[in-house]
């Protein structure tokens, strides 16, 4: 009975939970960012090149260098054979680069915040407010 009331004092402690919230809410932001880049910005991109950015790969055996010649898609060129699809690659090192802009705002105005509680000093406490006063009234 004590090893569970101990791993639930441990489990209820305020670093914990909130860990555990911001794991759920950075799985969801990564959802946000991947749907954001995928649907809007890698399109724009294909459209410049012509087609889809995350199809465009190079083909490692015959078959699949014909499949990339030919403009086939990405998920039926590998089926033909082993393919270097370096369009996924750079989809999602564009992704990883937004969430790590984005949290390295996040973590700036939370130490910018950290920054300006510290700089308010906290006030002396009341025995030395009353010991100041009591100073300066025997100086008068």
């Amino acid at each position: 009975m004590g090893m569970i009331k101990e791993f639930k004092d441990f489990a209820m402690k305020g670093n914990l939970v909130d860990m555990a919230i911001a794991f759920v809410m950075g799985g969801a932001f990564g959802k946000v960012v991947t749907a954001f880049i995928d649907g809007l910005v890698m399109p724009f991109i294909g459209l410049i090149q012509g087609k889809d950015f995350t199809n465009f790969y190079i083909g490692l055996n015959e078959a699949t260098q014909k499949a990339s010649s030919d403009g086939l898609a990405l998920d039926k060129a590998k089926e033909l054979g082993p393919v270097f699809a370096y369009g996924a690659f750079i989809s999602q090192l564009i992704t990883f680069l937004v969430v790590a802009f984005v949290m390295f705002l996040v973590i700036k105005a939370i130490n910018k915040m950290k920054k300006e509680e510290a700089a308010v000093p906290a006030p002396p406490p009341a025995q030395e407010v009353l010991l100041t006063e009591i100073r300066d009234l025997l100086k008068k």
